[in-house]
């Protein structure tokens, strides 16, 4: 996605822009390295949620978001999605319920990463249908799916953009998601809350970062160049089949946006009973 909107930036404006993939720790490892960055505009994250979240999940992390970064605003929301495999003969979510108690030996999902909207999410949903669902660590998406799609677990939890291109090829089936709306690009894939699941909403997001002390009118330059191109109707497209809604958007409104999701994920992490480690 990061790829797709450089290339269009690079279209509008003619400047030189090099990604450098910083893989490894949920993204707390480009985050810290960021934070420590120039302060001139040369220097922007792509960066998912889940990096925040890892924030509140993980004691060790040597960033603050709110203090150490500044967003360029919203470039669009992610849903994650619970999956089963096809080995299991279930369409949706009640269905997979019903199989979970007739199967309770079974009662587990794999998620891509523990103290992450995977983890969260499909716990929260067991408990909503009143089954205990017990989270099995992947590391990523790929052996998942593969776990999945082999009948090996029974159902796991990811993003939406991990899932969407085996649920439609037939290696898993996604039951539900957790957005507040059905997703542009899986509009047959009903939400949490439509099923009755009121209390489950979780979105996630992508946006890009600067370092905090990055002057307002380079952040505001980075914030229009990336609004136009995430508006271009070839990368907009783009983007929704691969799971992304975008929703391009200014810097202070996504920052209070952002300050209170992360209230809100705090909460469900202390209901959950998660203990940071």
């Amino acid at each position: 996605m990061g790829r797709l909107i450089a290339d269009k930036m690079r279209q509008r404006t003619g400047a030189n822009i090099v990604i450098e993939n910083k893989t490894g720790a949920s993204g707390m490892i480009a985050a810290e390295q960021l934070k420590n960055g120039p302060t001139d505009g040369s220097v922007v994250m792509f960066t998912p949620s889940a990096t925040l979240v890892a924030r509140l999940t993980n004691e060790s992390v040597g960033f603050d978001p709110q203090k150490d970064f500044a967003t360029t605003g919203l470039v669009g929301t992610v849903q994650t999605a619970f999956a089963v495999s096809p080995t299991l003969g279930v369409n949706t979510f009640p269905e997979y319920v019903e199989w979970v108690k007739r199967n309770p030996g079974q009662a587990n999902f794999g998620t891509t990463a523990l103290g992450s909207f995977t983890h969260f999410v499909g716990v929260m949903l067991g408990n909503a249908a009143g089954v205990k669902l017990e989270p099995v660590p992947y590391r990523g998406a790929a052996p998942l799916v593969a776990d999945l799609s082999g009948g090996h677990i029974a159902a796991g939890c990811g993003g939406l953009t991990d899932f969407l291109e085996h649920h439609r090829g037939g290696k898993l089936r996604i039951v539900v998601t957790a957005g507040g709306a059905r997703a542009q690009a899986a509009p047959e894939i009903p939400t949490a809350q439509e099923i009755g699941y009121k209390d489950i909403l979780i979105e996630g997001w992508y946006t890009f970062f600067a370092p905090a002390r990055t002057p307002k009118p380079l952040i505001d330059a980075w914030s229009r160049e990336i609004a136009a191109a995430v508006a271009d109707p070839a990368v907009r497209d783009r983007l929704v089949t691969l799971g992304l809604d975008p929703q391009p958007g200014v810097p202070d409104v996504f920052a209070e946006r952002m300050d209170r999701d992360l209230r809100r994920w705090k909460q469900i992490i202390d209901a959950i009973g998660y203990k940071p480690t």
